[in-house]
């Protein structure tokens, strides 16, 4: 099945599953509202009387948007059309317990406290919630399953291309179990002509050609697709004559020109919308709360130790563009020029320098760094679009130019950030330069919105137990 039509049928999905989820709880609060009385409520800390249903619009209302995000968030979405009981039933239960959850946080924060609140409406919700979700799976599971075996929503494909790319295609096609799909017919225009196929089509009654260019002139390719227009049929041609290892490929349009993007980075969708609102409303708001505190910092600095109260130094940006990136200087004034005479002690492989108690860093310093209160600064380059709250950190621009891998520079492919995986698993710790960039590359292939909450929820114990730069 095409993405187009996955996506299709998944918003589909989306509208069914979040009608149904606030059926359910409707449902919920009815049997709850008619429990006989020898059912003993007040082991749940409830009482037998029940607020009226105008009390828990809010839940109701919140429960579709919020059942459709946390199915789309668990992988709900992404099985595969005929996937198995088994996968259904796990993802399935692990929606029907979140979503509840965050019902109760709902209700609490709604309601203001828990006094009467019906505690079992959310646990009734849950079950109910689940038993719906199954049933629907259950029947939809039949309906295609039959409609299959029968004929119905099979698409009838010749496949054109080389004896063996066709087989590779069959192959890939076996492997994943895509039975919505029939090959009626074969093509090879290194063995027929090409004159031939529109018979081939009207023969097969075919709905659409699947063209594996990989060892096909570019001029039958052509050829193909003006028949397929003449006939009004589909065309599906693979990109399969280039071989990627990462990118994730994709077809655009750049100004009415047919385009194959491959991107082995983040694209630009909602979370990454998301995640520049984050940014810069997080950044915005730790400026303003920390505001008293960054001023004490700033006295300090200044009389602790001679010097400017802050350090800047270009860094590597987004695909290596050199930005001016600010810190409290927690160093001494040459430390920049001491750097060449500590290179001996450099405990980092590859280009990037560390070194513990590191003698340049002033005693107030090494405090500001044990609590990575001098990385604060950077919350103005946030601001200023330069970096992001969570991604790898910036590197030197020196340091960027000494990389003798040309695969580690991916991690320049995302916006650098104040913290990262990097930096919750152990950052003063790691000396393999190589385990950085796989760490970075780990989040910049697995990135979602999500994934940045979850790291700057796990940054915050990380700091306040000092486990900072030293």
């Amino acid at each position: 099945m095409l993405k187009k039509h996955r996506d299709l049928r998944n918003k589909i999905q989306w509208f069914i599953d979040g009608g149904m989820f606030s059926l359910a709880f409707f449902v919920a609060y009815f049997i709850r509202s008619n429990l006989p009385p020898w059912v003993p409520v007040h082991l749940l800390g409830g009482t037998s009387e029940i607020s009226p249903f105008t009390d828990y619009l809010l839940p109701f209302i919140v429960v579709m948007p919020l059942s459709i995000l946390v199915l789309a968030t668990v992988g709900f979405y992404n099985r595969p059309l005929l996937s198995g009981r088994k996968m259904t039933t796990l993802l399935a239960l692990k929606a029907c317990l979140i979503t509840p959850l965050c019902l109760i946080i709902t209700m609490f924060l709604s309601r203001g406290s828990t006094d009467n609140m019906a505690r079992a409406v959310p646990l009734i919700f849950g079950f109910v919630s689940f038993t719906f979700l199954l049933g629907k799976e259950e029947v939809v599971s039949h309906v295609l399953r039959h409609s299959i075996s029968k004929g119905r929503f099979r698409k009838r494909i010749i496949v054109v291309g080389s004896g063996s790319s066709i087989n590779e295609f069959k192959n890939h096609l076996a492997s994943r179990g895509h039975s919505e799909f029939e090959i009626s017919g074969v093509f090879d225009p290194t063995l027929e002509s090409l004159d031939n196929l529109p018979q081939a089509i009207h023969h097969h009654s075919t709905n659409a050609v699947v063209i594996s260019a990989k060892n096909i002139l570019f001029s039958d390719v052509e050829k193909i697709v003006h028949f397929c227009e003449l006939e009004g049929v589909e065309v599906w041609l693979l990109a399969d004559f280039i071989k990627t290892n990462i990118s994730r490929t994709s077809v655009d349009d750049l100004y009415g020109q047919p385009t194959l993007v491959f991107r082995s980075a983040p694209d630009l969708n909602w979370q990454s919308i998301a995640k520049r609102a984050l940014d810069f409303s997080g950044a915005l708001i730790l400026l303003i709360l920390l505001a008293f505190p960054l001023a004490i910092v700033t006295f300090l600095i200044r009389v602790t130790s001679p010097g400017p109260i802050f350090f800047h130094q270009m860094r590597s940006g987004l695909n290596g563009k050199p930005f001016r990136m600010y810190k409290f200087r927690s160093m001494v004034t040459n430390a920049e020029q001491k750097k060449h005479e500590l290179a001996q002690f450099n405990e980092m492989s590859g280009p990037v320098f560390k070194i513990s108690n590191d003698p340049r860093v002033t005693p107030f310093g090494r405090f500001i760094r044990k609590y990575s209160i001098d990385e604060l600064p950077q919350l103005y380059n946030v601001l200023r679009g330069e970096m992001s709250l969570v991604g790898p950190r910036p590197l030197p621009v020196d340091e960027t130019l000494a990389f003798d891998d040309y695969s580690h520079r991916r991690r320049l492919s995302v916006k650098p950030g104040l913290t990262c995986l990097w930096q919750i698993s152990g950052r003063s710790n790691l000396t393999d330069f190589s385990e950085w960039v796989r760490l970075d590359l780990e989040y910049i292939d697995n990135w979602n919105f999500w994934l940045d909450l979850k790291i700057l929820i796990y940054t915050i114990p990380v700091v306040l137990a000092g486990a900072g730069a030293k």
